[in-house]
């Protein structure tokens, strides 16, 4: 199969890849580039049903298609969609259309989406039409198809060849319709509706496989050794501008192999895309790098080898940067990350951006055209890291975070966070920071909006954003509904403007208390339009907290604020989301003790015959609850569960690994995926 388009490709070619199975074979081949073009396309070649070999080429120049079409011959071609893309080195979406299309001049079939005019027009002229196979939104599709959207699920319903309905696991517009494509793809391929079914309900989401890790200096590290070529070393120098956090950036790459580019020009497109970023220092390491160091500026640093580079990398003395680490695999770039990383704890907590970028775009993906959403990044991001998350978020283009307190704020600020960030429980003592960060405080009682009043004509500010909090049945902060009009009275005596009003639900995730959530919502939608009436302008209204995204489609008003769902935990959709934290340690040391000798405090942990006992780093100290003791909790070691012995101390505590293949250094997983 050969597959061309702009929208999801990556996705796709995965899904096809688990929807047939294990027994299929993927090769991976590397990807080529044109030096006036400079754009993947992904293609596939399917030998037979049980024997998938992928290939990563490109667009060179007008007639580059044809020659591909001669290459790989395709049987069948799917063609996802014509988006702006490459549009540059086209007169119009019609000629790349039919450019694309000539890859398939030949194929048995073509599978594509009608409701794409273009695409529709130009296949039709370039290929018989016996041999299209067409699905979108018209009856005269070959496979016509409906869609119908739920909490959980989109059901995409089909008639015409077949007739069948399928729950796809996403509503997102890219996922809907690559799923469409693999639907049409395998009953093109033969396979049964049960089967095809069981297929989606393996679909995963695919991510990136950029690491963010905590270096020594104040540094942080990005691991990147998935991919070497243009195109990802571009999203990972994008990635690398998201850490505001630091002041200097510095890469650290090595060759860029079978690029499909002669090496000069390789390279100079490489100095094209780090000349676009602010980068401190940019070293190279690789022969082919060193044979053309005539071309390169003269402060970048180039060495032949990683073991030359290694000999002098305590030269460089790396502090309060974000260092992109990114090469090929066989330069064994993880002995820089290694050495560039803190070494003092072998405890460690990592947060994976990807997940939680997965996280976000699945809530997103719930919302109705035009509603914004603000995050909630309080409580250093519930223990992930409040900077790094709110940069991933402010590069999603997130319209709002909320933080609990105003340091919490200026921090963000101070790291480069521009997104609006609202400041959930402001102290009188905090308005400066808060005028002079740009925060916007919450206003929750008559006391506080006084105050903070006061503040504004001591400093003579006119109009201050504020945020007003109603209680509709939380009881926690908030005016309530008899304080409505001495609040409207203040608001339009004080020098502030409202730029939302919001309450929060006390029991969205019970759905025996649905009734009272229904009545706080109601509630709610009253006394926001009684403020508009007396104010005389409209505000942002948002009470929807994770589990009403997911619950009260109806009531999402102009915003929704996501909170412990970004980092991965739902009553309702956990299958839909993806752990966003991983906890780890390592074995310190293993005993061999004999029947009845005792472990840790109150000697609780009793030894029957001969056992074996590994301590571990990571006590009640790091929040390992000490009712995990005695065999209550279990730890993964080497794929073993490994059960608490004894009791939990401050900083440590011990495994019975009778019978599991442990040595000291080994990694022990406390929890993630």
């Amino acid at each position: 199969v050969a597959m061309t388009g702009s929208n999801g490709k990556t996705t796709l070619k995965e899904w096809i890849y688990q929807a047939i199975g294990e027994n299929s074979r993927i090769v991976r081949s590397p990807q080529s580039y044109n030096s006036q073009v400079g754009v993947p396309l992904s293609l596939f070649l399917l030998e037979n049903k049980y024997d998938l070999a992928l290939i990563e080429a490109g667009i060179s120049r007008e007639r580059e298609m044809q020659r591909l079409q001669k290459m790989i011959q395709p049987d069948i071609g799917i063609m996802t969609n014509l988006g702006e893309a490459h549009q540059e080195n086209f007169s119009s979406r019609s000629d790349k259309a039919i450019e694309k299309l000539r890859l398939f001049k030949d194929a048995k079939i073509l599978i594509y989406c009608s409701d794409y005019q273009i695409i529709h027009t130009e296949a039709r002229k370039i290929i018989p039409e016996e041999r299209l196979v067409s699905w979108g939104s018209s009856p005269e599709s070959v496979y016509h198809v409906s869609k119908e959207f739920d909490q959980k699920t989109t059901k995409i319903r089909m008639d015409g060849k077949v007739s069948a309905v399928f729950d796809c696991p996403f509503r997102d517009f890219a996922s809907i319709e690559n799923c469409i494509h693999l639907i049409v793809f395998l009953f093109e391929m033969g396979y049964s509706i049960s089967f095809i079914k069981e297929a989606i309900d393996r679909i995963e989401p695919v991510s990136m496989r950029l690491e963010i890790l905590p270096g020594a200096n104040n540094c942080t590290i990005i691991n990147d050794s998935y991919n070497s070529d243009l195109v990802s070393l571009s999203n990972a120098l994008d990635f690398l501008e998201l850490q505001t956090q630091h002041t200097w950036k510095s890469l650290i790459i090595s060759d860029i192999f079978q690029s499909g580019y002669e090496a000069k020009d390789l390279y100079h497109h490489v100095i094209e895309l780090i000349k676009t970023r602010d980068i401190r220092k940019v070293i190279l390491i690789g022969e082919q790098v060193f044979a053309n160091k005539e071309i390169f500026p003269v402060n970048y640093i180039l060495y032949r080898d990683t073991d030359e580079f290694m000999r002098e990398i305590g030269d460089y003395h790396f502090k309060d940067e974000a260092i992109l680490v990114k090469g090929a695999r066989k330069f064994e770039f993880e002995r820089i990350s290694s050495w560039l990383q803190e070494s003092a704890h072998r405890t460690i907590m990592e947060i994976d951006l990807a997940a939680l970028t997965e996280n976000f775009r699945f809530f997103k993906s719930l919302l109705k055209p035009g509603v914004k959403m603000m995050a909630m990044v309080k409580a250093f991001s519930y223990g992930s890291g409040g900077v790094e998350i709110a940069n991933v978020l402010q590069y999603q283009k997130i319209d709002y975070l909320a933080v609990a307190y105003a340091d919490e704020g200026v921090s963000l600020r101070r790291s480069g966070i521009r997104t609006p960030i609202m400041v959930m429980s402001p102290e009188t003592n905090d308005f400066n920071l808060i005028v002079r960060y740009n925060l916007e405080p919450e206003l929750y009682s008559q006391r506080i909006l006084t105050e903070f009043n006061k503040y504004l004509n001591r400093n003579a500010i006119d109009i201050y954003p504020v945020h007003i909090k109603l209680d509709t049945g939380m009881h926690r902060l908030g005016f309530i509904k008899n304080e409505m009009d001495m609040l409207s009275n203040s608001l339009n005596e004080s020098k502030v403007k409202v730029i939302s009003v919001f309450s929060h639900l006390a029991a969205s995730d019970e759905e025996w208390h649905d009734d009272f959530t229904r009545d706080q919502i109601l509630q709610f939608e009253r006394l926001c339009s009684f403020l508009e009436e007396k104010l005389g302008y409209s505000f942002l209204k948002h009470i929807l907290n994770t589990s009403g995204i997911e619950r009260f489609p109806d009531a999402q008003f102009d915003m929704v604020r996501l909170g412990i769902g970004l980092y991965g935990v739902s009553s309702f959709n956990q299958d839909k989301l993806r752990e966003v934290s991983t906890l780890r340690t390592t074995i310190s040391q293993i005993h061999e003790l004999e029947d009845g000798k005792t472990v840790g405090y109150g000697r609780s942990g009793k030894v029957k015959g001969k056992m074996r006992i590994a301590t571990i780093p990571i006590g009640y100290a790091d929040g390992i609850p000490r009712r995990l003791g005695n065999g209550v909790g279990k730890f993964r070691i080497n794929r073993h569960i490994a059960p608490v012995f004894g009791s939990i101390c401050m900083d440590m505590c011990m495994l019975d690994v009778t019978g599991i293949p442990a040595e000291e250094g080994d990694e022990v997983m406390i929890f993630g995926k």
